[in-house]
């Protein structure tokens, strides 16, 4: 089995395929990524989060949208944290084999994917054509890494998650990766428990979002 950092690493690089942010930039504790986006311009993922690393980088950080995920309880690194620092839900980094996984359609849905750019992605909707289920997978190597899976709220419950998640493992499996990878929520955990995946690791998820404007100048 291998550890959770090298776990992280993999995640870390799926990520930035699945979502093409910028490439991870190795740091001593981890790796920094520029994403670009407004509510996340960039983030810092510490696999082994420590005290002096993590009060270092927030002692740092000025940018409103600066992310940390750090791969620890949050209970446990919180106090490490100063003003303006707010928290994110949490995450499980999980695993599973990969194989191939047939799964039906239910009945009332269709599916399609397609593959751009690497990134193997899944949209189910109704026979109306409104949205239902969508996820993606970017397959790097020996791992993928399963990425916003998502549920419309009147959707669920229909086997549409199980259904997007064997589709987007098949699908990882058929380029030669033998891992899936991802960072569940505490919604998603209990459904990727139920399709074979272990959880190796507690996440917590936090970003800087200063009240005092004067806290986040350059």
């Amino acid at each position: 089995m291998e550890s959770v950092p090298e776990l992280v690493e993999a995640w870390t690089k799926g990520w930035v395929v699945s979502r093409g942010a910028a490439a991870p930039v190795a740091e001593p504790w981890g790796w920094t990524i520029d994403v670009g986006q407004v509510k996340q311009v960039s983030r810092h993922v510490l696999p082994e989060p420590d005290e002096a690393s993590v009060r270092k980088l927030v002692e740092a950080t000025t940018a409103p949208g600066t992310w940390l995920k750090l791969f620890a309880e949050g209970d446990t690194v919180r106090p490490w944290l100063g003003p303006g620092w707010q928290s994110d839900e949490p995450g499980f980094l999980m695993t599973v084999p990969l194989a191939p996984a047939p799964a039906e359609v239910p009945a009332g849905y269709t599916l399609t994917r397609w593959t751009t750019g690497g990134v193997l992605r899944v949209l189910v909707r109704t026979e109306a054509g409104h949205f239902a289920a969508r996820g993606q997978i970017a397959p790097t190597g020996a791992t993928a890494v399963a990425d916003q899976i998502e549920t419309s709220p009147e959707h669920r419950r229909r086997g549409l998650g199980g259904l997007v998640m064997r589709t987007l493992q098949s699908g990882a499996h058929a380029t030669g990766a033998t891992t899936g990878v991802l960072v569940a929520t505490p919604d998603g955990q209990a459904l990727y428990q139920s399709l074979g995946w272990t959880t190796h690791s507690p996440m917590a998820s936090l970003y800087f979002a200063p009240t005092d404007p004067a806290s986040s100048a350059a």
